[in-house]
């Protein structure tokens, strides 16, 4: 019996043989013939072959189809020479109607049967592990000698005729100082799974225990290892089983077939396309991927909404990429919930500025838009005044349909965890991200103040403590868009305002949250936000991390999102519906301020085509 210790240098041709001849010791192929790829294997009828085809290419990340054979050949030479599918697998899988019952080391006597069944070959993950080691990350799976860790997941593969079934990833512990090395070297070699799709906690993946993997064994992950999961080909085999064929073959997971093909043929990707990892989440641990060109899109929306009107000291208050990292998060979120208003009228009814509402709104047409759940908590005395401005903006166009209307008292001391999660378990939360913009924010004394210092606590409803409440709320994450530092969510800069902002050191707010976007004027931050989410849904790494590289590219959906971007049209027109309802400006002493030579509030228009200008580039 042959050992391990010579396999990864052997040539593809000589591995098989050796399989061929049941000579080998080991329970799997991770490691072997080194710089070469491997493959998955299904067998089935040739009735069901053009369905399984399609189903390969509608979820090319776990099932990247290398070569189908045709009825009854069982050699491949697109693949490789000299090779005999029914012998040069380690180990096979027997399923009949769905159920596996048994394992073979050889198909010879099924050789008639295989007479109707068409061979597919599919990528397999063990082919990058030398692309990894080449770029300095260790693989945890060839260092322990054992089979990579496989599990199902809760993510659902798109369907074609009867077959259906969920993602099964691979997974390997990487260091965390590697996670952008490692996807940069497997996103290039698409034939092999490509980038991975998912970084971070397994729950978010429906992974409950990493040590009990459902395929393969389990790796151990070291000091300072970040799980990094893979689309895997076993995915098929799930599909076969979900698919009931009478009969189906199958390699056992981890025994591939070993071509004598090179992994040569990489993706070049431009400067522009190279992917970048950001952490979103520290609990649950959680990364995403974006383009460079996206990332640096994104960064200037940033930089173009940070200049600072009449010099109020704001520009102190911006923290760099904090509008990368929120939109990365809300792209990742299912539902969202918006908050806004801020009074400042005191002696007019209703009381509310016109700052705010106008890009809550402009958020919230892009969440639609992107087809996520979405709704808006107020204060209770402004329940009726929101609800004819919401009508108003599905008139308009501006909204696709009406947004759910929210209000938030504190009524019990578990108020705010019955509101955000199902009857107040927090395992099941109702909102993934909360943002808050232009929202007045509760100070270090419990009270809200403008930036006059004058107290407004009586018109202002508790909603900061659903931010405060979302921090022990596993899963949810918190953004706070806001101009002067007395906005919710800008506790995060307290010590900035109160050091650089006129009256800061008592209208500073000290609630947090996750990510804290400052604008010269709060409606900027909104309009950044459904600008950048745009650049996110129209990124292909981001798209395909998103969805898990399971079913079809969402670009198609590019004009609906498109559509929903803010515009100086749809500003003017809500602005005017604002004005209509009594909402005034809340910046009077700024109205004889310029910016680029322009009225300060002209500039609202010049922003906005200065966003979707670098949208649009």
């Amino acid at each position: 019996m042959l050992l391990t210790g010579s396999l990864k240098s052997l040539l593809p041709q000589a591995l098989r043989r050796i399989i061929r001849c049941n000579r080998l010791s080991i329970s799997n192929t991770s490691g072997m013939a080194e710089g070469y790829k491997q493959a998955n294997v299904v067998i089935l009828h040739k009735s069901l072959a053009d369905d399984f085809e399609k189903f390969c290419h509608a979820n090319k990340g776990p099932l990247p189809l290398l070569y189908r054979s045709k009825p009854g050949d069982w050699k491949c030479p697109a693949l490789s020479s000299d090779s005999d599918i029914r012998t040069d697998c380690l180990q096979y899988r027997l399923y009949e109607y769905g159920a596996c019952t048994g394992s073979l080391k050889s198909l010879k006597e099924y050789t008639e049967q295989l007479k109707d069944m068409v061979t597919f070959y599919l990528g397999c993950s063990f082919s990058f592990e030398k692309a990894l080691q080449n770029a300095g990350i260790p693989v945890r799976n060839v260092e322990q000698k054992c089979n990579v860790s496989m599990y199902k997941t809760a993510v659902p593969c798109y369907s074609v005729s009867a077959f259906c079934c969920n993602l099964v990833v691979t997974m390997r512990p990487i260091p965390a100082n590697k996670l952008e090395a490692t996807v940069l070297a497997t996103s290039e070699i698409e034939a092999a799974h490509g980038a991975p799709v998912h970084m971070g906690n397994p729950g978010l993946l429906g992974i409950q225990d990493l040590s009990k993997p459902d395929y393969g064994d389990p790796v151990h992950l070291h000091p300072g290892d970040i799980p990094v999961f893979w689309a895997c080909g076993v995915t098929g085999v799930e599909a076969i089983i979900n698919c009931r064929s009478p009969l189906a073959f199958t390699h056992s997971p981890g025994c591939m077939f070993i071509t004598d093909l090179k992994n040569d043929d990489v993706t070049v990707r431009s400067s522009r396309e190279v992917p970048q990892v950001h952490c979103i989440s520290q609990d649950p641990l959680h990364y995403s991927i974006i383009s460079a060109e996206a990332a640096q899109k994104i960064k200037t929306l940033e930089s173009l909404i940070g200049i600072d009107p009449g010099d109020r000291g704001i520009i102190h208050l911006c923290r760099q990429d904090e509008l990368l990292k929120s939109c990365l998060s809300i792209s990742h979120a299912r539902s969202v919930l918006i908050t806004t208003g801020f009074p400042t009228h005191f002696t007019y009814e209703p009381p509310e500025e016109n700052d705010g509402p106008p890009g809550a709104f402009a958020i919230a047409a892009m969440l639609q838009a992107l087809e996520k759940e979405v709704a808006i908590v107020t204060d209770q005395r402004a329940m009726d005044l929101n609800r004819k401005i919401m009508e108003e903006a599905v008139q308009l166009g501006i909204l696709k349909r009406p947004i759910p209307l929210l209000s938030y008292q504190k009524e019990s001391t578990d108020a705010a965890l019955m509101f955000l999660c199902e009857n107040g378990n927090c395992g099941r939360p109702k909102f993934d991200h909360l943002i808050a913009i232009e929202r007045a924010g509760m100070a270090a004394d419990g009270n809200y103040y403008n930036a006059r210092k004058v107290n407004i606590k009586h018109l202002v409803d508790p909603i900061d403590e659903l931010f405060l409440a979302a921090k022990n709320i596993r899963g949810v994450t918190t953004t706070g868009i806001g101009d002067g530092g007395n906005e919710l969510g800008m506790g995060k800069v307290k010590d900035a305002v109160k050091k650089y902002i006129k009256n800061g050191d008592v209208i500073a707010c000290d609630v947090e949250a996750d990510f804290t976007i400052v604008a010269g004027v709060s409606n900027w931050g909104g309009y950044a936000i459904a600008c950048a989410l745009y650049i996110l849904s129209t990124c292909e790494i981001h798209d395909r991390y998103l969805r898990k590289a399971v079913g079809f590219p969402q670009l198609s959906k590019k004009m609906v999102w498109l559509s929903a971007l803010p515009s100086v049209t749809k500003e003017e027109k809500f602005l005017k519906t604002l004005v209509q309802h009594g909402v005034r400006s809340g910046k009077t002493a700024s109205l004889e301020m310029e910016v680029d030579g322009l009225p300060f509030y002209n500039t609202h228009s010049l922003m906005i085509e200065k966003l979707l200008q670098e949208v649009q580039q």
